[in-house]
């Protein structure tokens, strides 16, 4: 049942992120929609959402829509496998797919703290603190894009050591109180529990504000953190350039 509870509620946030009447089917079918001013997906794109096997996905145009809706039709599947929508769409650009997952209350799984080295300290920080500059700059811009943390609009609660961030994880308050996920660790940091121990205490600030946190990731390790505090992942996230 918890499941049932994430997926009509995370589907509340996407049909209204839609920007057009539009509701998720049946598990196993898709809905498609005209909508150009859709939030799933870049101005002029098509965007395509699962959740609990079911699909939702966004055109700008009837033309497009169309295109969209007989591909779907014959190959739902095509929603979240970027091989299987490049072999029926002439698609140009994709971004994704990105693995949607959610946390509920009751099945919330705190990480104790990694904090062996008495150097470490586990602190709240502004979301605009130098600290979290300072920690994208140690990645790649294509890894900073996916961390996202200079979108946050909740504190930051970080792992430091001598004044210097070593992870930190934060959210950033989307509509339909909802909390979508920010993480980011040092690149020699890493396989600490760490990046637990920073979702572990922003998932806990999620919650208290009843908020539905999010955690939107294609890399597997941030996945893999997602799950070891309880997220369950629910659903797909896809956009795709359709001439």
């Amino acid at each position: 049942m918890t499941n049932d509870r994430l997926i009509r509620r995370a589907a509340g946030l996407w049909e209204g992120l839609a920007a057009a009447p539009a509701a998720f089917p049946a598990p196993g079918a898709a809905t498609v929609v005209v909508s150009p001013k859709s939030a799933l997906c870049p101005p002029g794109w098509c965007g395509l959402l699962t959740l609990g096997g079911a699909v939702l996905a966004t055109a700008p145009d009837a033309r497009r829509a169309e295109l969209l809706r007989a591909a779907l039709r014959s190959a739902p599947e095509a929603a979240w496998n970027t091989g299987r929508l490049r072999a029926a769409l002439p698609i140009g650009r994709i971004l994704g797919p990105a693995t949607l997952a959610y946390l509920a209350p009751e099945t919330f799984t705190p990480a104790p703290p990694a904090l062996d080295d008495p150097r470490l300290t586990l602190a709240q920080l502004p979301n605009d603190h130098p600290a979290l500059r300072s920690l994208e700059a140690r990645v790649d811009e294509e890894e900073r894009g996916e961390a996202a943390l200079d979108e946050i609009t909740s504190p930051a609660f970080a792992v430091l050591r001598d004044g210097h961030a070593l992870a930190a994880c934060g959210y950033r308050v989307w509509p339909y109180e909802t909390a979508q996920f920010s993480i980011l660790t040092a690149p020699n940091a890493r396989g600490r529990g760490l990046a637990r121990t920073t979702a572990t205490t922003a998932a806990a600030h999620a919650l208290a504000a009843d908020l539905l946190p999010q955690w939107r990731a294609r890399v597997p390790a941030s996945r893999r953190v997602a799950a070891r505090i309880g997220f369950h992942e629910l659903g797909t996230q896809l956009s795709a350039e359709l001439p």
